[in-house]
């Protein structure tokens, strides 16, 4: 019953555009949906915040209108759910909303009390995810369909279920991410006692020129580490699975693999948390990654051709996922180009842009799947 009703939801979400037009029910489930799954998250983080909830968001949860705001989603994931029942033939997606809003409400919904839970020091970050979620979906959902680079792609295109997985992943396991990342910087800032001028010297620069450094120093960072997951076969496995999306949208930037994503933070944050920045700057710029790393991959037109050149945008970073051999091991910047004219791997055709994506092998499909794919790869090639 369960996978049957999982298998009916896959389908109602990947129904035709003739299908999901106002007065099916579509999208009054589809908001119902959303609304529930957030609701639940919020659920749970205010039930278990030891275990599931980001210390850094417990002012927002602390917040009196916070619990208004949850029994306000949760109130309306119910009469989306109801309307699209009502609406649709197909009942999948408003019945999936209403268990989840369901499932909230008999953990406690928005008056939901804390409960006592081990002291293990471990958290997942639903709350996060639900924010996220949100905030990154609401953000350019609504563009890609009014500003479409591929006007006939969906939004619920092929391997979107691998994405969100991915998605999923990447927030829930947040504390295991910043313990791994922060590892080789709080090593370098407890043994190297060299930097200290350096540091002195870079909080004393005004915040703008130390955002600005950040941005840069961080690019050249990632810029190399970028280019040698191309170069070198074992670790272009890793990213091999980050290059296996067949389509671009917001949601593909989350499609990487999870060793990928300790080392390449890793790298990246080195010059952030050990050259002296400012706490705000360093908040500012990872604030400024996210929503950029899902603006070059995202479905949006616009050729930029004079911009582009100084300034990285979709259709720069779509040239470097292309399938076609031009643009292979092309444009690894992730904000600044000059990088790539300066090291001569920038390509960026007047007002073209790539046919297809993806990469030349196959790398298998599902979460589990990819994660060993970079470990079996060879042997798979060799038989």
């Amino acid at each position: 019953m369960k996978r049957g009703l999982l298998k009916q939801l896959g389908r109602d979400l990947e129904a035709p555009i003739e299908a999901r037009g106002f007065g099916t029910g579509w999208f009054s489930g589809f908001f119902a949906l959303v609304l529930a799954i957030f609701g639940l998250c919020c659920v749970l983080a205010l039930r278990w915040p030891e275990w599931t909830a980001l210390p850094e968001l417990a002012v927002l949860r602390d917040n009196p209108s916070f619990r208004m705001v949850v029994h306000g989603v949760l109130l309306a994931a119910y009469a989306l759910a109801l309307l699209s029942l009502l609406l649709r033939p197909r009942k999948a997606l408003g019945l999936t909303a209403l268990l989840i809003a369901l499932a909230a409400t008999i953990l406690g919904g928005a008056a939901v009390q804390a409960r006592e839970t081990h002291d293990w020091g471990i958290f997942f970050g639903v709350d996060f995810f639900a924010v996220n979620m949100i905030a990154t979906g609401l953000m350019f959902a609504p563009v890609e369909r009014l500003f479409p680079h591929k006007a006939s792609q969906r939004l619920f295109r092929t391997e979107w279920r691998e994405d969100l997985f991915y998605f999923l992943v990447s927030s829930m396991m947040v504390q295991l991410l910043t313990f791994l990342n922060l590892a080789p910087s709080s090593y370098i800032n407890a043994h190297v006692n060299w930097l200290a001028g350096t540091r002195e010297f870079v909080s004393g620069l005004p915040w703008l020129v130390q955002f600005a450094a950040a941005m840069f120093l961080t690019d050249l960072a990632q810029y190399w580490f970028h280019r040698m997951f191309h170069r070198v076969p074992f670790l272009w496995g890793f990213h091999a699975v980050h290059h296996s999306a067949k389509s671009m949208d917001w949601l593909a930037g989350a499609r990487m693999h999870f060793i990928e994503i300790v080392l390449l933070r890793s790298v990246t944050s080195l010059p952030l948390l050990t050259l002296g920045f400012l706490p705000s700057v360093m908040q500012a710029y990872v604030g400024v990654v996210y929503v950029w790393s899902s603006l070059l991959h995202a479905n949006v037109r616009g050729d930029f051709n004079a911009l582009g050149q100084w300034i990285a945008l979709p259709r720069f970073h779509h040239w470097h996922h292309a399938i076609e051999r031009e643009g292979v091991d092309k444009n690894f910047a992730i904000h600044f180009p000059i990088l790539d004219r300066i090291f001569g791997t920038y390509y960026l055709p007047e007002s073209r842009w790539p046919s297809g994506y993806g990469v030349p092998e196959k790398v298998p499909s599902g979460y589990f799947a990819q994660f060993t794919y970079p470990f079996v790869r060879k042997r798979r090639k060799n038989g």
